[in-house]
């Protein structure tokens, strides 16, 4: 997809990097053909590249400043809540107010100042955002976002909820079914411990749960089920979630599918999935007692650069 602000994306990069000694450089930076470049994580541990509670005050608001533009206005405010969630996450574990910096390891591929392809990404618990460039066009999926707790239970941010409206659509839409439509949208009572393609380096759609159609439903659901799509695609800048929602309805909005597992009842284990010809969305709520959020966004054909790559080298052949 061609970017218009991908020159501004790769001068802050630059700034980045630029702005790093060469320890630091080093642990930042890997080759664009390194097997890495496809690894990630969404659980707690360290990660290749540089962690923020390793960079200086500036280097660390020029890392952070790249999800304004990889990841849109809305995108970065909730990556950047992911990150302060984080920290409340660690504060409620351990009971300690003060905490010794944020663990979240930025990493870049290739060279942003050459022709080659490169791909820049923040990785670290609960947000893996990966943005992969060729020429003047970008991708900007696998996307996770994660809330651990889904709703804070105490202290100053007390009821704070990051991905409340990704619950509340997919529970609108589930209730605005009829129940012989629930009846297919439901495919099982018991919720998946977790997102079924988990942290794959390729998305398998076999994995996912059909569901209904949107051909099947009525023009309230389709609404509900076209929000909820977009408020996904809404974790990129605001011309890329466009493109991806133009490619969908291209695809064919019917062949989209909405299916719910386990209960509907709040407070009990749920997940959901969202499947098209071009992208596949899921949501899991089942841990600690169902506070406990992961969701990710997948395009099944850039993810990691995808057909953007394909087309790169083809044409460079």
């Amino acid at each position: 997809m061609s970017a218009p602000d991908v020159e501004v994306m790769r001068q802050a990069v630059l700034r980045f990097v630029g702005s790093l000694d060469p320890e630091r450089k080093a642990a930042a930076t890997a080759a664009f053909g390194s097997a890495e470049r496809t690894e990630w994580s969404y659980l707690p541990g360290p990660r290749p590249g540089l962690p923020l509670v390793e960079m200086t005050p500036a280097q660390e608001e020029l890392a952070l400043a790249l999800l304004e533009i990889g990841c849109g206005v809305s995108g970065a405010r909730t990556a950047r809540g992911v990150i302060e969630l984080e920290r409340v996450r660690r504060r409620l574990v351990t009971g300690v107010d003060e905490i010794d910096g944020d663990r979240y390891w930025f990493r870049v591929f290739g060279d942003p100042a050459g022709a080659a392809p490169w791909m820049w990404r923040i990785n670290g618990h609960h947000l893996a955002v990966h943005i992969t460039v060729a020429g003047d066009s970008i991708t900007v999926t696998p996307s996770f976002l994660g809330a651990e707790p889904a709703m804070v239970p105490s202290g100053p941010r007390r009821g704070l909820r990051l991905l409340a409206e990704e619950e509340e659509l997919g529970r609108a839409l589930l209730a605005d079914l009829a129940p012989h439509q629930r009846s297919i949208a439901i495919t099982s009572p018991v919720a998946p411990d977790d997102v079924l393609t988990r942290n794959d380096p390729a998305a398998d759609a076999a994995l996912i749960p059909h569901g209904l159609p949107y051909a099947d439903m009525t023009a309230t659901s389709r609404d509900m089920l076209e929000r909820l799509v977009r408020r996904y695609f809404d974790r990129a800048p605001g011309w890329y979630g466009e493109t991806c929602w133009r490619d969908a309805l291209d695809a064919g909005l019917d062949r989209v599918t909405f299916a719910w597992m386990g209960s509907d009842r709040r407070g009990q284990g749920h997940y959901y999935c969202v499947t098209g010809p071009t992208f596949l969305l899921e949501y899991d709520n089942t841990q600690d007692d169902a506070n406990h959020v992961h969701s990710v966004w997948r395009d099944l054909r850039h993810d990691w650069g995808g057909d953007l790559l394909a087309r790169h080298y083809a044409d460079q052949h």
